[in-house]
């Protein structure tokens, strides 16, 4: 009599994105579960936007193009060293943010679709992909400064020499994420509001 395989259950790619950091995290923590086996993937897990955040001011401030640049190159990290080796253990895992908080931060900067997407073409589709509504956002922390992604972004454009305007970069990011949303590319998270609110 021989044995019978069992069948590992398939690892998921599920990706979190959203304007506030605190609600992302929380919907990562959520969309994981307790039970779980697998891990979150965090932006800057290289440490370059470290770097460039207590980089003396000699070095200037970076462009909105420079920052996708830094992204991708750390996204790549992200890949390599923590994305694929859990999915290849056959576990989940939950990139917060991932591709479409920067696509929408570039094309809220006025940076081209077509330009984006061909940078980003080597990250992996994700099998999951849930957005952040900011309307689960607690009203509290609603349009608060976080460590997110964008609010990084936002604080370099503002101390650089051009004139930003954060609120229409903010509202253009948003956009992005309902269009995705409208599409079907992007579910809303409904778990984060409750729980980072904790």
């Amino acid at each position: 009599m021989t044995k019978k395989k069992t069948r590992k259950p398939k690892a998921a790619l599920i990706t979190v994105d959203g304007v506030d950091a605190a609600a992302v995290l929380a919907e990562a923590r959520s969309a994981l579960g307790s039970g779980a086996r697998g891990g979150i993937s965090r932006w800057d897990a290289s440490g370059v936007f470290q770097e460039l955040a207590v980089a003396d001011e000699a070095a200037g401030r970076p462009s909105a193009r420079t920052l996708l640049l830094l992204y991708a190159a750390d996204l790549a990290f992200r890949l390599r060293w923590q994305i694929r080796p859990i999915l290849d253990e056959g576990n989940h895992v939950i990139a917060a943010p991932y591709v479409e908080t920067v696509v929408g931060f570039g094309r809220a900067a006025g940076l081209s679709h077509a330009w984006l997407r061909r940078l980003f073409a080597f990250a992996p589709a994700p099998d999951v992909c849930y957005r952040v509504p900011e309307s689960t956002i607690p009203a509290s922390r609603r349009g608060k400064p976080s460590d997110s992604f964008l609010e990084f972004c936002l604080a370099q454009l503002r101390n650089g020499p051009a004139q930003w305007d954060a609120e229409e970069i903010r509202r253009g990011f948003l956009y992005h994420l309902d269009r995705l949303e409208a599409r079907g590319k992007c579910t809303p998270a409904t778990a984060s509001a409750s729980a980072a609110s904790r």
